[in-house]
Order: C-alpha cells, then sequence, then structure tokens
C-alpha cells in the first residue's frame, strides 16, 4: 500500500511539473506575441527623436493632461525634455489628445488638491502662467 501511494503521489508531482511548465511555456509565447506586436506597431520611417517625443507628449497628456501648448513648452525646455522644435512639432501633430478633457481633469485636480473657485480654475486654466491654450470654459461655463 505505501509503495502504490508512493507511486501515486509521484505520478502526481511529476504531472504538476508538466501542467506547470506547459503553462508557462504558453505564457511566454504569448508574451512574446504580444512584444512582437508591439515591436512591429513602430513606425521606423519616423527619426527616432520624432517617435520620443511622440511618447513623451503622450505620457504628458495622459498622466498629467497638460495642454498643447505646456506639452510642447515641457518637450522643448531646456529645463524639460530638451527636443528640438520639429520634434516637440511633429510631437504635437500625431498627438492623439483630447484637450477638453484634459482641461476637465486638470481643472478637477485644483480643485480637490488647491480648494480653487471656478473664478480661480479658470484663470489658472487659461492664463500665460498656467495650464495655457486649454479649453477651461467647458469646465467654468
Amino acid at each position: 500500500m505505501k509503495k502504490g501511494l508512493k507511486v501515486f503521489l509521484g505520478a502526481a508531482i511529476v504531472l504538476s511539473a508538466v501542467a506547470c511548465s506547459t503553462t508557462s511555456d504558453e505564457e511566454t509565447k504569448n508574451k512574446d506575441a504580444k512584444e512582437k506586436v508591439v515591436e512591429t506597431k513602430e513606425d521606423t520611417s519616423v527619426p527616432k527623436e520624432y517617435r520620443n517625443a511622440l511618447h513623451k507628449a503622450e505620457n504628458y497628456s495622459k498622466m498629467m493632461h497638460m495642454s498643447k501648448q505646456r506639452i510642447y513648452d515641457q518637450l522643448t525646455s531646456e529645463y524639460g525634455e530638451k527636443f528640438d522644435a520639429e520634434a516637440a512639432q511633429y510631437a504635437i501633430d500625431n498627438l492623439n489628445a483630447d484637450y477638453n478633457e484634459n482641461a476637465l481633469k486638470c481643472g478637477e485636480n485644483y480643485k480637490k488638491t488647491m480648494h480653487m473657485s471656478k473664478a480661480r480654475i479658470y484663470d489658472q486654466l487659461t492664463s500665460e502662467n498656467g495650464e495655457n491654450d486649454c479649453r477651461a470654459s467647458t469646465i467654468c461655463h
């Protein structure tokens, strides 16, 4: 009986190991396939500097909800990303951003974190020193 139990447990362990390695192999294959799809999406006819500027612009839009002008300024700033004007303009021209949504999220953030009034938020979003180029009218009016 003990020998039969040992054989059964040994077989169960082997089957578990095989199942785990099969799952692991399948997961690896799926991950590799996804990475290949991502790699082939990039347009290599566009200079790497321009693509990098576009990636940065996408991050600024999605994460910080910046306006078009603020993104451009950040990309070209000597204190920011230091991209040349052509790369920054390419990024702005090819960025798929909803600037009204960015202004809304920006305004909501000001309201939550800085407890600003609607008038102050509007001023901040439209001022030269604020978010500049946001379409704050969708938030405040």
